[in-house]
């Protein structure tokens, strides 16, 4: 029913910036799919959600990507983004584009897109 498509992961040295994008098919809106965010999962630890965003616009972030990640979808697009900005080499993960009615977003997930910073 709903698909998420991840792209513009790569790799970045420390201090540079990726954009990822995430396209959504499907009747998110038919289903009340409201939020949508991006997870990241680093090697050997768990999945975390990193930033999310409602249908609305509000969004909410964790402490350590404050300042420095953006999140913002554009509706008509079913699209998500996910700015990132000063990376750095802890930010290197696998990044997760995910939605649900409600937050934490969990009902749908993408395949994933790498990310990696180098020192």
């Amino acid at each position: 029913q709903v698909q998420l498509v991840e792209s513009g992961g790569g790799l970045v040295q420390a201090g540079g910036s990726l954009r990822l994008s995430c396209a959504a098919s499907g009747s998110i809106f038919r289903l009340n799919l409201n939020v949508m965010g991006w997870y990241r999962q680093a090697p050997g630890r768990q999945r975390e959600l990193v930033a999310a965003i409602t249908s609305g616009g509000s969004t909410t972030y964790v402490d350590y990507v404050k300042g420095r990640f953006t999140i913002s979808r554009d509706n008509v697009k079913k699209t998500v983004y996910l700015q990132m900005n000063s990376l750095k080499p802890e930010d290197t993960a696998v990044y997760y584009c995910a939605t649900g009615a409600s937050s934490p977003p969990r009902s749908y997930w993408g395949q994933g897109t790498q990310v990696t910073v180098s020192s």
